[in-house]
């Protein structure tokens, strides 16, 4: 992935959220601001060096589509952008979803996921009194969105671990094996449904 640093996203996300373009001003009522005028100067040349933003004749700034490809495409699948995320800061849920603009539940079934295979860690943490759950990627979740590099985010399939790619298969084979079944339709459908709901379940 093309390397960000936690300003960088700052200023591209300021760029997400003003449509794509912003200027002198939108910076000021950021809180960017808190970085310092030096800090924004050097990380705005920065983006434009790697081709991140475009400087416009009027002096504001466009994302361009080069920097849209690494958070903000429609291309990217909702797990890819997390994984992507956390490699560049940890964040809680908020975060996540004000960053990936995706639904609560989405971004919540896609962080469990990764999760589950043990790609992402969530840690409780306590902040202005409260505790909010915080997530960050592990070693083998670099691992993952790294090999989306070369391999592209198709063939990525973390999802499902050997044993439930067996179980599956033979659901399947049973499912083929229950309509030669010498017995009713009724009874089939209900052989079938079951296994269809076991295999569904598998899937997720």
């Amino acid at each position: 992935m093309r390397k960000l640093g936690t300003i960088d996203l700052e200023v591209l996300q300021l760029a997400v959220n003003q449509n794509g373009t912003f200027n002198e001003t939108h910076l000021e009522n950021s809180k960017l601001k808190r970085h310092g005028v030096g800090k924004i100067l050097d990380t705005l040349a920065s983006l434009k060096d790697r081709k991140f933003i475009s400087m416009n004749e009027n002096g504001s700034f466009t994302i361009t589509e080069l920097a849209k490809e690494i958070l903000w495409s429609s291309k990217i699948p909702i797990w890819a952008k997390i994984l992507r995320l956390l490699q560049i800061k940890s964040c809680d849920l908020q975060q996540i979803i004000e960053t990936i603009n995706s639904s609560e539940d989405e971004i919540f079934n896609e962080l469990e996921q990764l999760r589950k295979n043990q790609l992402v860690l969530m840690s409780p943490q306590r902040q202005d009194e409260k505790l909010i759950k915080v997530y960050e990627i592990l070693p083998e979740g670099i691992e993952v969105i790294d090999k989306t590099e070369t391999q592209g985010f198709e063939n990525i399939n973390f999802g499902k671990n050997k044993s439930d790619g067996e179980i599956i298969g033979t659901i399947e084979e049973v499912l083929d094996q229950v309509k030669k079944l010498n017995c009713s339709d009724d009874e089939k459908n209900n052989i079938t449904k079951k296994l269809e709901l076991l295999k569904n379940k598998l899937e997720i």
